[in-house]
């Protein structure tokens, strides 16, 4: 049997319990090679039989096919396999599973490869483990957590003034769901709390990295800036604003007018 490495990835993944990352494989492939030359695989106790020796018959002859087919096997194993054909290898058991249609699918998180059932699946797990259905965030929680994820580190007074409604409810929901922590404090004035979001909450929002959150003009650092910035220092509505017409306005100014000003005295 030809080594394959996609194979062994399947094996891998079935085993592992938790994500597996690029590191975790390649540490898999240096062992082998040192278990192989401290110990080697073949024994000496079930060597061939020596001319005028009884050969080796029964389970020893097995045991020594085995062994010796293990050794062919294993001499095909690279010593290092790199992160590209691992990302392969990754990307060829994932495109196979959607492609059959698979009860397990193949997801990359921000610390590796996991397996995991097909969504429509997911209420069977739950029976098997006698779990409860997941609860859902409200709307308010969400938008509080996109605040943070696009702001962070960001005080609740800060998220309070671009949502314009209490956080305090939505900041003590995604606590006690450990989507969030507390970073720090702020240099500010009263040293306010500030909060982060956390490697559980890639996994909720299925993302490898903060940098992979979908661009957004209207969170971006710079408009929240320009956004709190407006909030805290509120300017007074001029004509404009209120849709009124500016030159008309000036037109209706009290004070004499052009002809006024330039007719001479009767």
């Amino acid at each position: 049997m030809a080594f394959d490495l996609k194979r062994v990835l399947k094996v891998m993944l079935l085993a592992s319990s938790g994500p597996l990352s690029v590191k975790d494989i390649q540490t898999a492939f240096a062992r082998l090679h040192e278990q192989a030359t401290n110990l080697p695989l073949t024994d000496e106790s079930a060597a061939p039989a020596a001319p005028g020796e009884t050969p080796v018959q029964g389970e020893s002859a097995g045991a020594l096919f085995a062994a010796v087919e293990d050794e062919k096997y294993y001499r095909e194993v690279p010593t290092f396999v790199t992160a590209t054909q691992i990302r392969e290898g990754m990307e060829t058991i994932s495109t196979e599973a959607k492609a059959s249609d698979s009860e397990l699918l193949l997801v990359e998180g921000h610390n590796g490869w996991r397996l995991v059932t097909q969504p429509r699946f997911a209420r069977w797990v739950r029976l098997l483990r006698n779990e409860p259905p997941p609860v859902r965030l409200s709307p308010s929680s969400l938008e509080t957590l996109a605040v943070i994820a696009y702001r962070q580190p960001v005080t609740r007074a800060e998220i309070e003034q671009i949502r314009g409604v209490s956080a305090d409810a939505g900041l003590s929901k995604l606590l006690e769901r450990d989507l969030i922590y507390i970073v720090g404090r702020a240099d500010l004035p009263g040293r306010p709390i500030q909060y982060g979001t956390n490697e559980i909450f890639l996994e909720f929002v299925g993302l490898k990295s903060l940098e992979d959150l979908p661009a957004s003009d209207v969170l971006s650092p710079r408009q929240i800036d320009a956004w709190l910035q407006s909030a805290s220092q509120p300017r007074h509505a001029t004509d404009a604003d209120m849709g009124l017409d500016e030159k008309e306005e000036a037109q209706m100014a009290l004070g004499p007018t052009t002809e006024q000003t330039e007719r001479p005295p009767s």
